[in-house]
């Protein structure tokens, strides 16, 4: 029997406790057999469902998924605890430390007065704390896991501090143009389809960039659109006494349209 206080209320070293037990000698045999690998997904998934809990503006599911979010940060430091190189009190010295060095301007002398002025220093400093000597450098320190629309944007804004952008939206507009009809090309050529692919998907981050456009969000709102478009053929379908299936492609379009024109109703 594992010895423990149980309690009204819980905090923070009763998380780290309760991950030890779990962890530990007689603890779960799911939890114990975890490594950092096989709860990457787990980390990158409850993400996800804050940001989702944040977009909804839900603030109980916000709250509970905050803590699934902190488990995780608590799950991979027992992880390491136990082999002896950081724990969990490391990973806040970690983060402290970084946060005072980052801001000069409220735990030093320094003197910024914008946000943006307060942005191109943390970014200075980050750059001397990584000994990152060029932009290229920067540019492949960018997370790889994230998703690709949003790598490509920061990717893109690291190059823009050494002035390789376009002055304002057309040129990217126009560069779009262009790496569409190179994507034809090679799709009648039957090579480099994927390049060509990933350049056109370049091209409008860019665009979307230089338009202040989220391009992860726009993405994401054209997908929403697309599944209520497609409930609402669905239903368009089913109300005629046939469904959605039966119906050869000019009829599917015409319930598309349909169901795109009730939007602006």
């Amino acid at each position: 029997m594992i010895n423990f206080e149980y309690k009204e209320k819980y905090g923070l070293d009763d998380l780290r406790a309760i991950m030890a037990i779990l962890r530990g000698e007689g603890g779960c045999p799911w939890d114990r057999e975890q490594t950092h690998r096989s709860i990457r997904r787990d980390l990158l998934e409850e993400a996800y469902e804050t940001a989702d809990a944040i977009d909804s503006g839900d603030v109980a599911n916000l709250r509970e998924e905050l803590g699934d979010l902190l488990l995780q940060v608590v799950f991979h430091a027992q992880i390491e605890a136990e082999c002896g190189r950081f724990d969990f009190d490391d990973v806040c010295d970690g983060i402290c430390q970084k946060l005072i060095r980052r801001h000069p301007h409220v735990f030093g002398k320094l003197e910024l007065d914008t946000p943006e002025e307060v942005l191109a220093t943390w970014d200075e400093v980050k750059r001397q704390e990584k000994d990152q000597k060029s932009t290229a450098q920067a540019m492949d320190s960018v997370a790889k896991a994230l998703p690709a629309l949003w790598r490509a944007e920061k990717v893109q804004k690291k190059a823009r501090k050494d002035g390789f952008d376009w002055p304002d939206w057309h040129g990217a507009r126009e560069k779009l143009t262009e790496e569409l009809g190179e994507l034809d090309c090679a799709i009648d050529e039957g090579e480099r389809v994927e390049e060509e692919l990933g350049d056109v998907l370049a091209a409008a981050v860019n665009l979307a960039r230089l338009l202040g456009v989220d391009p992860e969000k726009a993405l994401n709102g054209s997908t929403d659109r697309f599944v209520s478009r497609y409930t609402q053929m669905e239903r368009l379908a089913a109300e005629s006494g046939r469904a959605l299936p039966e119906l050869d492609l000019a009829g599917q379009e015409a319930l598309w349209q349909q169901a795109k024109a009730m939007e602006d109703l």
